[in-house]
């Protein structure tokens, strides 16, 4: 249901030909990595967090991980994950298929500067078997991102 929903939602973009389905668990880094071919940093990993009591997204790059000092320097608090158990009820994806597109809506979703080194990345599409080719800026486009920050430190 969640990948028909993303899916369909990056159909609006003319983009639903990069859409990819595997038989294959895409839902870790390093699984999507194998399953789409290519090296894990270019596998955009989408985080869910609380702020201020709204459920955010933010799009990393696959080698990277949130960096505390930077991630309070930006939304003021310290970074609060949303337990497994609510991720989907509040974004719209399971944990493993969580990515920008056809989420919940007031959720808002930040891209991190550590993508920019990419020409094409890998966010999952919706479930944990599933990716979608994009270049940064159909990235931009279909995401409907608040804004760029930087948030993350490589790991």
């Amino acid at each position: 249901m969640s990948f028909e929903k993303a899916k369909k939602y990056l159909k609006e973009y003319g983009l639903e030909k990069n859409v990819m389905e595997f038989k294959v668990s895409s839902a870790t880094v390093e699984d999507a990595a194998i399953a789409v071919g290519c090296k894990e940093e270019e596998i955009a990993k989408t985080l869910s967090f609380i702020v201020d009591d709204k459920p955010i997204l933010i799009v990393v790059a696959g080698d990277c991980k949130i960096d505390n000092t930077k991630y309070k320097a930006e939304f003021h608090k310290k970074a609060k994950m949303i337990p497994f158990s609510d991720v989907e009820n509040l974004i719209g994806h399971s944990v493993g298929g969580v990515c920008p597109f056809g989420i919940k809506e007031g959720v808002t979703v930040y891209l991190d500067d550590s993508l920019k080194r990419f020409d094409t990345i890998y966010p999952a599409c919706g479930s944990q078997n599933s990716a979608v080719k994009l270049t940064i800026e159909e990235l931009e486009k279909a995401s409907n991102y608040e804004k760029w920050i930087d948030v993350c430190k490589q790991i």
